[in-house]
């Protein structure tokens, strides 16, 4: 269902993130581990609030386009999805037989260290420098959207952007993704406009 009558930022903005494994570790590369990642975004957006307008889920890290609930940081939403994630990720890794596990794990763990954390794990890295989009950048959108979406067709996984699963580009081409992403249509030269969430 279309709706031409609002407009998709709103003043509070959006942000583009990029949240990167630690040593950028191929961690997603098996379906269970990606799996806990299309869970996670779609708790974020029914419990908290999350408006997610693109991902793509590489296997050694995650792009997002989000608007948090009004008045929430982006940090905020960045430190609680990864602290949700990484036991999730790692009941993940324990469960598989991935010849991998014993190494990742000891990679984990180091990062950890290096942090001087409690957290004996820690899967992601610490920096994702958000940046953030408004109503002022309406360019900056869809170049966003398009750039989240042609990373697999980049590392030669896919031709086309809404042949990977992992990823809202799907969504924009008229097929139910995995995650409950609003998508966006351009209108006109300067305006954008949301299509309803799937």
């Amino acid at each position: 269902m279309l709706s031409n009558d609002k407009p998709i930022l709103p003043l509070d903005a959006c942000y583009f993130l990029t949240l990167n494994t630690v040593d950028k570790i191929d961690v997603f590369v098996r379906p269970a581990y990606k799996q806990v990642i299309v869970e996670a975004l779609n708790y974020f957006i029914q419990a908290q609030g999350l408006h997610v307008y693109a991902w793509c889920l590489m296997s050694s890290h995650l792009h997002l386009l989000v608007r948090t609930r009004e008045g929430a940081n982006p940090a905020i939403f960045e430190r609680d999805f990864k602290k949700y994630t990484t036991p999730e990720v790692l009941k993940a890794v324990e469960m598989e037989m991935d010849l991998r596990r014993e190494w990742m794990l000891e990679r984990f763990e180091e990062y950890s260290k290096s942090l001087k954390r409690i957290e004996k794990f820690h899967l992601w890295q610490n920096c994702s420098s958000p940046l953030r989009i408004d109503h002022e950048q309406p360019r900056l959108l869809p170049d966003r959207i398009e750039h989240i979406h042609e990373n697999p067709v980049r590392e030669g996984i896919v031709e086309i952007p809404e042949a990977y699963i992992y990823s809202s580009a799907r969504d924009y081409a008229g097929i139910h993704g995995l995650v409950n992403v609003k998508v966006v249509r351009q209108k006109g030269l300067f305006g954008v406009k949301r299509i309803s969430a799937n």
